[in-house]
């Protein structure tokens, strides 16, 4: 049964905002000051989740003095579903477009899974709106395609597999058990409750929603051998160096700690400044399954990244 995308939005202590940018309108859950001079963190849902994914991060980084957006990426939750447009550099100058709707000139960009491809994208895409990253439970590209044995775990590589399949997978996320999978599968163990399950799952079956997820994730393995998978990864080798954190679930399901810890040699070659933290008893989906320890996280390394102005 189709759900409408108005009952996404969530109630809470941040307002929705409906944006355009680069050519469509995206939803944005957002906190704190409403004004310019506020520093803007912009956060990027992983698969198969949507901007709620960061409702624990929205009021503290908002109580901190920052301007915080929860994005809706394309094809998800009530941002606009069109046909096309699911690469990683669209996606990335999706975000770019914006900040600047929201009045920025630069931002911080913080991304889980799939959306920590794009905020590793940011500096390489948008490098004049990029003004630091910070990425959960993702390696870099380049050291994911250096290892591609490495960069997934098996049962994480079956369902990336499977979702090359045409409408199966689609299907299987809008009337099976395939979102509920994915989250206990990736996640440690125990870390769902019904309440979150039914939450995403309603939210796969959004129209069209399923489908803009399955194409995301197809972009990423379809375009390895293509002229425009090659072109992305040169822009990534000469992307400018910016302020990045990472952090890993020690039990990530999806994406093994070492290889993630391994983006930190390629960074140190590519020159940029470069934190790591491992959170051993969180998997994939690190801002729900830890918010307290995450939160610190951010906020410790945002103070010198990016620092607020005094709430």
């Amino acid at each position: 049964m189709n759900v409408d995308a108005s009952t996404l939005l969530i109630d809470g202590p941040w307002r929705h905002q409906f944006v355009p940018a680069n050519g469509a309108r995206f939803h944005v859950a957002i906190a704190g000051p409403d004004d310019n001079d506020a520093p803007l963190v912009v956060l990027l849902h992983p698969m198969p989740e949507f901007w709620w994914a960061w409702r624990h991060q929205l009021p503290v980084l908002a109580a901190a003095g920052y301007r915080v957006a929860a994005m809706d990426l394309r094809g998800t939750g009530a941002s606009d579903k069109p046909p096309h447009g699911y690469d990683v550099p669209t996606l990335a100058r999706d975000v770019a477009g914006l900040v600047r709707s929201l009045g920025a000139d630069r931002a911080v960009v913080v991304g889980t899974g799939t959306g920590g491809e794009i905020a590793w994208a940011m500096p390489a895409i948008a490098p004049d709106v990029t003004a630091a990253i910070a990425v959960l439970g993702c390696p870099h590209p380049l050291q994911a395609r250096a290892e591609p044995l490495g960069s997934l775990r098996l049962r994480a590589a079956r369902h990336i597999a499977y979702f090359q399949l045409p409408s199966l997978p689609e299907r299987a996320m809008a009337s099976s058990d395939l979102v509920v999978r994915l989250l206990r599968e990736w996640g440690a163990r125990g870390w769902t409750t019904p309440e979150i399950e039914d939450t995403y799952r309603q939210a796969a079956r959004v129209p069209f929603a399923a489908h803009s997820a399955m194409e995301r994730s197809r972009w990423l393995v379809r375009s390895a051998p293509r002229v425009d998978g090659q072109r992305y990864l040169g822009a990534l080798r000469a992307a400018p160096a910016v302020p990045v954190l990472q952090l890993h679930g020690g039990e990530d399901g999806c994406r093994p700690a070492a290889t993630a810890a391994a983006s930190g040699r390629l960074l140190a070659r590519l020159g940029a400044g470069y934190r790591f933290e491992l959170i051993p008893d969180a998997g994939h989906f690190l801002a729900e399954e830890a918010p307290d320890r995450v939160n610190a996280l951010l906020l410790s390394w945002l103070r010198e990244a990016a620092p607020a102005v005094s709430p």
